[in-house]
This record gives C-alpha cells, sequence and structure tokens, in this order.
C-alpha cells in the first residue's frame, strides 16, 4: 500500500509527534504508587500482612473497595481498535497510542486514573464478556473507538449486566456537546427546538447518539432526515422494503420523496455531519431555512468549511471539530467531568439525565461572565456569547466546577447514586483541586500568545533548542520569531537538524555582525551610557559582541515586542544587559524572578529565584504583587505563603520579622488576593498544620506561591523540587516587572520551555496592550 505523500506541515507534525511519544519516557502515561514505601512497615501495610484487613473488610462489605483501592477513582478506556479516529479499523496495539492519549485526558482535566485496555477481539459477545469481567477491577468503562453498529449492542449488553458506569464516548460525548451547541444556537436565532428540521449527514455511532439526546431535548423524531452512504433513510428505499435496516436507522426512516441529502438540507433549520469531509456544499446551504445552525462534525476535515458556508449563508452559526475555527464541539469538554461526578457518587449507570444534565451545564457556561482569571488568561479572546461562542473553551477551568456536580445531583435523582453527595457546594468547592492540579496551565496561555502572536526576538539564535523551539512556535502560532545570529550557522543548523525554517519567509534574521539597524542600536546604548564611561567606541563593541544587549535594544527601540536570553553564558551577564537597557516598568522599584514547577499534585510558583540576594520587607512585597499579577495569566487565582524558619511570630530574628513585616505591607496593597505569613513551608501547603497553630488564618486550601526570604532559599527550594517532585518540569525563569516581556532562561532549559516562553513572553506583550 503506498503511503500518502505528507506536506512540509504534515510532516513537521508527525516528526513532533512521533518525538513526544517516544521521549524522554516511551508512551503517555504510568503507574505511580500513591503510598510511602520507605521503611519495613510502609511494606507491611502496603502488603503482607496489613494488606489482609483491606481484603477482609471488602469481603465483608463490597462497598468499601470505594474506601480502600483506588477502584472508585479508575476507568477502563477499552477498544479492539476498530474504528480509531479518522483511521479505520486499524488494531488495538495500533490504537493504543490513542487510548493512552485518552488516559492523559482523564488524569491531567479530572484527576481520573486510567488503565487503557485494547483487546484483539471482533466478536460483540466475547468482547462484552471479556469487558464485563473487569468490573472488580474498575470503577468505570469508557468505550472508545468501537465501530458501528456493534457499539450499540456493546454499549447496551454491558449497561445491562455491570453495576458500574458505562460510557461510549463516540456516541455520547460528541452528542452532549453538539446538543448544548444546538440549544444556544437555537436561543440565538430564536426557534423552538421542537419546530426545528434536522438534515443529517451520517448515520454511526456519533450520529445516533446525537439524535437520540436531541429528540430527549425535544426535537421532534419526525423532523429529523438522516443520510447514510445509501441517501436519504426513506421507506421506500431497497433495504427499508426488504426490512434490513438496523434498529438504530429504523428509528429515523421516513415517508418522503426526498431521495438525497441535498433533498434533506432544502429549508432544514439545522444540519449535523458526523460523516465525511466536504458532503455539504455551500449551495446546499444556500438552500437551508433561515439563520441556519450548521454541526459538522467530521475530523479532521468537516463536512463543509466555515469559510464556505458563510459565503453562502452570511447569517448560518456554524460548529466544527476543529480548534481552529471558532466552537470547536471537543469532547473534553464533558467526557472527564460527566465520569469525575459519576465515580464521585458511585452511579451504577450514565443515565439519560445525566448527560442532559451535562448539556444544560456545558450550554449555560457559555452564557456565563467569564472569571477574571479566565478573562485575564484568554485575553485577546472575545468569550461572549454569541455566534462565535456557543460553548464553551476546553480549557475553561470552571468546566468540572459545573458538570461534575450537575451529574452527581442527576444521579441521585435517577436513583442510580450508591453514595449520593448530600453537600453539593462542599462538594464543588472540593474540586478545586483537579482544576489547579492538571499540568495544563500552559494552555490558557497559547491561546492568548496564539490571538495575537508577538515578535519575539532571540538573543541565542543559533542554538539548535532554540531553532526547534520555533519550529514549534510557527506551527502553534505562538509568535513572530526574530533570531539573532550568522546566517551561515544558523543555516548549517536548520539543515542538520533536518528543520524546515526558511529566514525570510518562517523567521526574521538579525545578523549581528551585519545589520542596518546597528547604528540606531550603538547610538541608544551610548545614550543610556555615556555617563557610565561608555565611549562611542566601547558601545559599538559592546553592541558587536552581545547578542543579548542587541535584543534588549532591539526591544527598547521597538523592532521587537519581547525578546529570550539565557541558554548561554550567565544568568547575571544577561540580566544587566536587560535591566540596563530594558529597565523596570513605572512603578516597580525592583525586578524579580519566579519559577514555576509543574508536579503530579499541584503547581508551586517560587520567587525570588535568581536576582534578589536579600531583599528588604517592601521588595518581598513588591515581588510577592507582581508574582500574583503573573500567575494570573495562567488563569490561577494565586495564594500567596510567605515563608520563613518562624512560625506566625515563633521568632523575633531580623529575618522573621522582615518576612512578617513584608506580608503585612502585601496585605496593604492587595487585600483581594488570599495570602499569609511568615510560616514555615510545610505550613504553606497544608492547611491543617496552619489550624494547629493559628486558627482562621487568611490563607485556605493549599499556597500556590511562595515566596521565599532571600535568593538562596528560593534557588535551592526550586532546584530540589525539580528533581525530586517536578521531574523537571518547570516553566522560567519569568522575569517580573521589566517594561516589555524579558526572560531569562538558564542553560538547561530545554525546547518545550523554549516554547513555554515564548508564549507567555507573547501573552504578556498581548496582556500590556490589552491593559495600556
Amino acid at each position: 500500500m503506498t503511503k500518502p505523500s505528507l506536506s512540509p506541515a504534515e510532516q513537521a507534525l508527525r516528526d513532533a509527534a512521533l518525538e513526544y511519544h517516544r521521549s524522554p519516557t516511551r508512551g503517555k502515561i504510568a503507574v505511580t504508587a500513591t503510598k510511602p514505601l520507605a521503611n519495613q512497615r510502609d511494606l507491611s501495610l502496603a502488603y503482607s500482612p496489613g494488606v489482609a484487613y483491606a481484603c477482609l473488610a471488602i469481603e465483608e462489605d463490597p462497598s468499601l473497595a470505594a474506601d480502600y483501592t483506588s477502584r472508585a477513582n479508575l476507568v477502563g478506556v477499552v477498544t479492539n481498535g476498530t474504528a480509531v479516529l479518522g483511521l479505520g479499523n486499524i488494531g488495538p496495539l495500533a490504537g493504543k497510542p490513542v487510548m493512552e492519549g485518552k488516559g492523559c485526558l482523564f488524569k491531567k482535566f479530572a484527576g481520573v486514573d486510567v488503565f487503557d485496555i485494547e483487546l484483539a477481539e471482533h466478536d460483540p459477545d466475547k468482547l462484552v464478556d471479556i469487558i464485563a469481567a473487569m468490573e472488580p477491577t474498575l470503577g468505570g468503562i469508557n468505550l472508545e473507538d468501537i465501530k458501528a453498529p456493534e457499539c450499540f449492542y456493546i454499549e447496551r449488553k454491558l449497561r445491562e449486566r455491570l453495576s458500574i458506569p458505562v460510557f461510549h464516548d463516540d456516541q455520547h460525548g460528541t452528542a452532549i456537546i453538539s446538543s448544548a451547541a444546538l440549544l444556544n444556537g437555537l436561543e440565538l436565532v430564536g426557534k423552538k427546538i421542537s419546530e426545528v428540521k434536522l438534515a443529517v449527514s451520517g448515520a454511526g455511532a456519533a450520529a445516533t447518539a446525537c439524535l437520540d439526546l436531541m429528540v430527549s431535548l425535544g426535537v421532534k423524531t419526525e423532523n429529523i432526515f438522516v443520510c447514510d452512504s445509501k441517501g436519504l433513510i426513506q421507506s421506500e428505499r431497497a433495504d427499508a422494503l426488504a426490512g434490513k435496516l438496523d434498529e438504530s436507522k429504523q428509528r429515523f426512516c421516513q415517508k418522503t420523496a426526498g431521495r438525497t441529502l441535498a433533498d434533506a438540507v432544502k429549508d432544514a433549520d439545522v444540519f449535523l455531519g458526523c460523516s465525511t469531509a466536504g458532503v455539504l456544499t455551500g449551495e446546499m446551504v444556500s438552500t437551508m431555512a433561515r439563520d441556519p445552525i450548521i454541526l459538522a462534525l467530521a475530523n479532521p476535515e468537516p463536512e463543509i468549511r466555515p469559510e464556505i458556508a458563510k459565503a453562502a449563508r452570511p447569517d448560518c452559526i456554524i460548529a466544527t471539530g476543529r480548534s481552529d475555527y471558532p466552537n470547536q464541539v471537543n469532547n473534553v469538554l464533558c467526557f472527564p467531568y460527566i465520569f469525575r461526578g459519576a465515580l464521585d457518587c458511585g452511579a451504577t449507570k450514565i443515565t439519560e439525565a445525566m448527560k442532559v444534565a451535562c448539556v444544560h451545564e456545558i450550554a449555560a457556561l457559555a452564557k456565563a461572565e467569564p472569571s477574571d482569571e479566565v478573562a485575564a488568561a484568554y485575553a485577546g479572546k472575545d468569550l461572549r456569547f454569541g455566534p462565535d461562542y456557543l460553548i464553551p473553551t476546553p480549557f475553561d477551568a470552571r468546566l468540572i466546577l459545573r458538570i461534575a456536580p450537575a451529574v452527581a445531583r442527576a444521579a441521585a435523582e435517577s436513583g442510580v447514586a450508591t453514595r449520593p453527595i448530600t453537600d453539593l457546594e462542599a462538594y464543588r468547592v472540593s474540586l478545586g483541586q483537579y482544576v489547579y492540579q492538571t499540568g495544563m496551565f500552559m494552555r490558557p496561555v497559547f491561546v492568548a500568545a496564539k490571538a495575537a502572536p508577538a515578535r519575539v526576538v532571540y538573543a541565542e539564535g543559533e542554538d539548535e533548542r532554540v531553532l526547534r523551539a520555533v519550529q514549534e512556535v510557527i506551527y502553534e502560532g505562538l509568535a513572530k520569531p526574530i533570531l539573532i545570529g550568522r546566517p551561515a550557522v544558523i543555516a548549517m543548523r536548520i539543515e542538520r537538524a533536518g528543520l524546515r525554517l526558511k529566514p525570510g519567509v518562517d523567521f526574521e534574521l538579525v545578523n549581528p555582525e551585519d545589520d542596518p539597524r546597528f547604528r540606531a542600536c550603538w547610538e541608544a546604548y551610548h545614550k543610556l551610557m555615556g555617563r557610565e564611561g561608555v565611549s562611542p567606541e566601547a558601545a559599538k563593541a559592546a553592541v558587536r559582541r552581545s547578542n543579548t544587549l542587541i535584543a534588549s535594544l532591539l526591544v527598547k527601540l521597538g523592532y521587537a515586542d519581547a525578546m529570550l536570553c539565557g541558554l548561554v553564558g550567565r544568568f547575571d551577564a544577561h540580566f544587566d544587559h536587560v535591566s540596563t537597557v530594558i529597565g523596570a516598568r513605572p512603578g516597580v522599584s525592583t525586578l524579580a524572578t519566579m519559577n514555576a514547577l509543574i508536579m503530579d499534585q499541584q503547581t508551586l510558583f517560587l520567587t525570588d529565584t535568581f536576582v534578589n540576594e536579600l531583599p528588604s520587607a517592601e521588595e518581598l512585597a513588591s515581588i510577592a504583587q507582581m508574582a500574583a499579577e503573573e500567575v494570573q495569566r495562567f488563569g490561577v487565582p494565586p495564594k500567596v505563603a510567605f515563608l520563613s524558619h518562624s512560625m506566625f511570630g515563633s521568632s523575633n530574628r531580623p529575618s522573621a520579622k522582615r518576612v512578617r513585616a513584608a506580608r503585612d505591607l502585601f496585605v496593604q496593597r492587595a487585600p483581594h488576593i488570599e495570602c499569609d505569613g511568615e510560616m514555615q513551608g510545610d505550613a504553606a501547603l497544608s492547611e491543617s498544620v496552619r489550624e494547629t497553630r493559628l486558627p482562621g488564618s487568611t490563607l485556605h486550601g493549599a499556597a500556590n506561591v511562595l515566596v521565599l526570604p532571600n535568593l538562596d532559599a528560593a534557588n535551592i527550594l526550586f532546584n530540589v523540587l525539580k528533581v525530586s517532585s517536578g521531574h523537571n518540569v518547570t516553566v522560567g525563569p519569568i522575569l517580573l516587572g521589566a517594561a516589555a516581556p524579558a526572560h531569562i532562561l538558564t542553560p538547561s532549559a530545554s525546547m518545550r520551555r523554549v516554547v513555554n516562553m515564548t508564549a507567555l513572553a507573547s501573552a504578556d506583550v498581548a496582556a500590556a496592550k490589552t491593559a495600556g
């Protein structure tokens, strides 16, 4: 079989995807112990003899498995590989990367653990038996990429046999999100759901589930016209006359003179596509009723592109499965959260009422006012309810806070919750732990960067990490790169790395040995430093030998919006140039740095890790305020802890008094931000520890911004946590307080960190323009 040729962009994506899956650890998921195994006692509790007591307790009362094992937080993502994405029947082994990816989404968005299970079996009854036999292991089952019509039978039989939730996401996930889009679209155009005509392309698992849910929401069956590969499903068709229509199609078999999709679409209020690319033409769209709603969900290429639909009918509202258009129908909007709610209340199944509750919460969230954190995180993106915002963004942190409680409530009302949640508000508050430990906190920054890509200049343009990062930056649309470096060296390294970058096309090139802006740069530097003993000749020499100085001057003179440097050389040398040329923004007395650590259980922001050796109380308060502002860029409400060896006044040493005074100043300046101090490190992360020393602390839950008393403490803590708990997944250093976004990385920075810092720099520029 001849493989299709790939475009340069597709080849770049293929290479990046394969490298992502291969390193630094093969695959995307792992099993991690949740209990300590540090000594003999731990071992005796985790295994023999202590484990016997947990076993006996469960034998006596099986419901205790939810307390003594991980079952109540464990979902099996099960496939036989017969309908994998748009790849078709590629088999269970080839489908494993998709199932691992699904596991990542469950864990990252909702804290749900996953076993991915790929089964080499096509017989539906055998599949049912195999999956059913795993009930003691799993708290829920997510069926994935099993072809129709077998998937309907398998799900139905499992729901009949098992006492745990079974959910075929290809069907119900798409149905839930598209139904939410439908409800909001109809509200915008002023049509009643009971009166609309619905034309459908596709009669597989997703389309059928969409129709079932839409019917339960009020669409009349007699107003639904479905087309499959043989045309419009109608009573005079040969397979209908012969009684060969399967049950899922028979329900929508109509008596009509129509025969084609074009016939079905004429005068339709809504088009639903779960079929294949390009089947809906602009000519067809032009025959639809006023203000048509188009749900073109084929992936990766929809039934019709939005620009074609809009050209034919400017009054149409369109949603697709693509992330590069508004109104993305993305299953990640619901499946992590519907399982979160179902698992937490011990639901024995996912009922229609639970799905409907999910639909209404997603629809309502699109109409809600964005929180301050969400608005800041998605700077430049219009989050107002309207034709281009029917459904929330997939990274709206409020999804879990709304959907999981609604699902748990519906489960209780449906009588399927074995552990009903009585205090739903307390439950909603507890879900906050999943929102801010997802490890996905860079995504809002990426969204903001893509909305308004800034001109970012890279001082180390010859570094291969930068070149690889720039390839990713261009693909993602995060920034407009400017590379400083010798053209021949950059060209050689691009070729050596197998990249497809072209100077003047993909990035702007600044040759430090020959650039027309050289005179403007050295004159600007001399103007800044002329009274510091720097002569014109010295200014010329300094600019020629320092790429960081060039980058700083390009930002200063308006040739670039932001800069990155620091991959080679000492931090202090880079900082001297940045602080001298770019300086601090008005009202800021001192620059500082902050590093983010993305750990399994939480994300921590540490400051000041690189600049101020022994900051005063005034400086600590200022640093904390700048750090809190920057943390909000990630869509995270800051919770600030001022750290010390002292615990709420237990020491009167000068360092403790300094930190105590910093906390008092911070409270005066930012009374709306949760904070407390001075306190020890364990108290910052444990409310129970704080409560033993100071009941009624002004900080609730775990702090996420740790303000250390001096540079040594901050830098040491950061590097220890980075290795011991953070798996070297960090963002930063983030320079705080500069007059323009300028971040100084470290020689250990990876390509991924360069990409992340590029996105942050670009997002910072967008936020500054919005604020200005």
